[in-house]
């Protein structure tokens, strides 16, 4: 048995990605955009002053201040510059369009008319595709 096959039979932890956090500078304002975003009700409780918990399908979402990595800094913690993960959609057209209309900043056009990378108000870049 190799030494990569070892570490994968004795390894605790999953293949699998229970949560994915989101660094945001104003948890409000986030919470507000996402659940507008999402067609979600904005009613969940802000955690520990700083994190959201968005009522996800599958892999959960929670938006947080990060105040331990940058969040307590006058420009808040880094946004990801890079697309980490993607938010489905049946309609890539429609879901192009209702960003549209709410005046989110589209990074780019949809492309392969499979997806489109947008920005949201903390300047993460985040992708939707069919």
């Amino acid at each position: 048995m190799s030494e990569l096959q070892e570490l994968h039979v004795q390894s605790p932890i999953k293949n699998r990605i229970s949560t994915v956090f989101l660094p945001v500078r104003n948890i409000e304002r986030a919470r507000d955009w996402y659940c507008k975003m999402l067609g979600l009700a904005a009613d969940g409780e802000i955690l520990f002053g700083h994190l959201y918990a968005l009522p996800m399908e599958g892999v959960s979402l929670v938006l947080d201040q990060m105040p331990m990595w940058g969040g307590d800094k006058p420009d808040g913690p880094p946004a990801y510059q890079t697309p980490a993960f993607m938010f489905q959609t049946d309609d890539i057209q429609a879901a192009y369009q209702f960003m549209k209309a709410n005046n989110v900043e589209l990074v780019t056009e949809i492309q392969g008319e499979q997806w489109f990378v947008f920005k949201d108000p903390d300047g993460n870049l985040l992708m939707v595709c069919k």
